[in-house]
């Protein structure tokens, strides 16, 4: 062998042999978190498993809420008055507190129904003249709104509703929009009329009574006539589900609606409790027990944010009162300025639904406003067993009405009492105080001198809040030289 190669093979041997006897490097943090280098105790690596198995069900049951709140109420209203494009139930008479759906409002007349875009294909929606509405995708996100701040500007018009996959001629002359998901939510306002000291629902029957639905390519023959079921007086449970069937009605959800409608990083968090679309939903003994627990959980946890509020007060009105926003500056789809706020959307489909631009946007006497408060004056938590005022001050920015209602705070839902009704608005001759103001009264029984439209009637023993509607706000409400004062309690 020749001298050089021989010298270079010892010395990459001598370089490539261990060398013993330097100083041991220092162990690696994540080692020495993680067991010290080994593999954990099996009993602790299966607790961990369900713990995330668990955590996963929770950010799950809060990033689908919106989803399962539209649910529940299409699959009450549909169980009620029957499904199809062409069911539009309207409460004719108002809505009260028996029907079991989140803040709802009695001072409009609603019309909702709930349209599946995979049956039917393209939908033509006339929608009438000055509806307050909107239409929304199975998510509740706003596809379009109908109406003054709605792309018809109140004049009414048609609106074309296509499905996610829809691939075929648009015809002109129609305000077109895209949904997302099949499923499409209908959800339409119409203004009562003014009656003998008190609103007359009739005119807003009249007109939620002249929209129209069809499939686009039917010819008028094959065109089902509509229907508009009165479901005032009824009782109706239209809330989301609170057990198992939670889970189950999310999965029908995924499997029905195109991948496209829930993004890769959600689908991965439903993926991990066993939720694939076209696969089967088959949780063990153990994974069903942290869904029950996830489902009891998960909405005291949005609770308790609700009840603690935001550490940036970024959902208080103003400065000097107690009154709240329930967007807390985000758009309606829950943008703040460089992040989604998914706890204060989880915040507000526990307590509403509908969210749309009209109602966040600050449009001069078209918009809608909703504040709301929880609390009283002193800053304590209204309760039903207490005696309350709110004092309105003169000329209340609303160019359409203002109303004032009260609601259960867990769930939005109206508190169930004799009164039905635990709202008020300003077609009532409600007495004005010498100042122009008016002084509206919450509490288990009514005072004596108190007229019966301005007292609402409130359930010892259970919290309480209430929402002060303006609708077609305008620029006193926006400037802030007309506020409402705060809840007072009155002993």
């Amino acid at each position: 062998m020749p001298v050089l190669p021989r010298l270079t093979l010892i010395a990459s041997t001598l370089l490539a042999a261990p060398v013993f006897g330097q100083p041991q490097p220092p162990m690696s943090p994540l080692v020495q978190q993680l067991n010290n280098g080994n593999w954990l105790d099996t009993k602790e690596a299966e607790s961990l498993r369900d713990e995330l198995y668990y955590q996963r069900a929770i950010h799950a049951y809060m990033t689908m809420l919106p989803a399962l709140n539209v649910i529940g109420m299409r699959d009450g209203s549909e169980k009620a008055f029957g499904a199809g494009y062409n069911v539009l139930p309207i409460w004719k008479k108002r809505m009260d507190a028996r029907a079991m759906v989140p803040t709802p409002n009695a001072d409009v007349i609603y019309s909702m129904s709930y349209l599946d875009l995979k049956k039917t294909g393209p939908l033509v929606v006339k929608a009438p003249a000055n509806v307050i509405g909107m239409f929304t995708d199975f998510f509740q996100r706003t596809l379009t709104d109908v109406g003054a701040v709605g792309p018809d500007r109140a004049r009414g018009g048609l609106y074309l509703l296509l499905p996610p996959d829809y691939d075929g001629h648009v015809p002109s002359s129609y305000f077109v929009v895209k949904s997302p998901t099949y499923n499409v939510f209908l959800f339409f306002r119409t203004i009562m009329g003014q009656g003998d000291g008190k609103p007359d629902p009739a005119p807003a029957v009249k007109a939620a009574e002249t929209t129209r639905v069809y499939p686009l390519w039917a010819v008028e023959k094959d065109i089902k006539p509509m229907e508009f079921p009165d479901a005032s007086g009824k009782s109706l449970n239209m809330m989301y589900p609170v057990d198992q069937a939670y889970w189950t009605k999310l999965k029908e959800f995924v499997d029905y609606e195109p991948v496209a409608a829930i993004d890769q990083e959600l689908r991965g968090v439903l993926a991990s409790i066993g939720i694939v679309k076209g696969q089967p939903f088959k949780p063990t003994a153990r994974q069903q027990e942290l869904l029950k627990k996830a489902v009891e959980t998960a909405p005291k946890m949005i609770l308790a944010t609700r009840q603690l509020g935001r550490e940036d007060q970024r959902q208080l009105y103003y400065k000097d009162r107690q009154w709240e926003r329930a967007w807390a500056g985000a758009t309606a789809e829950w943008f703040q300025d460089s992040y989604l706020d998914v706890n204060q959307r989880a915040t507000f489909f526990q307590i509403a639904y509908s969210s749309a631009p009209a109602m966040v946007m600050r449009t001069t006497g078209a918009g809608s406003k909703y504040p709301f408060t929880t609390r009283d004056a002193t800053g304590a938590f209204l309760t039903g067993a207490g005696t309350y005022k709110l004092r309105l001050p003169p000329d209340a920015p609303a160019a359409l009405f203002w109303a004032v209602t009260a609601y259960n705070v867990t769930d939005g839902t109206m508190p169930e009492t004799d009164q039905l009704m635990p709202s008020t608005n300003g077609y009532y001759d409600i007495p004005k105080q010498k100042d122009g103001s008016i002084e509206i009264w919450f509490g288990p029984e009514k005072p004596a001198d108190v007229v019966d439209a301005a007292f609402i009637k409130t359930i010892p023993g259970r919290n309480f809040l209430v929402t002060l509607r303006l609708y077609g706000a305008e620029d006193a409400f926006y400037d802030q030289t007309w506020k409402p004062d705060d809840v007072v309690k009155v002993k």
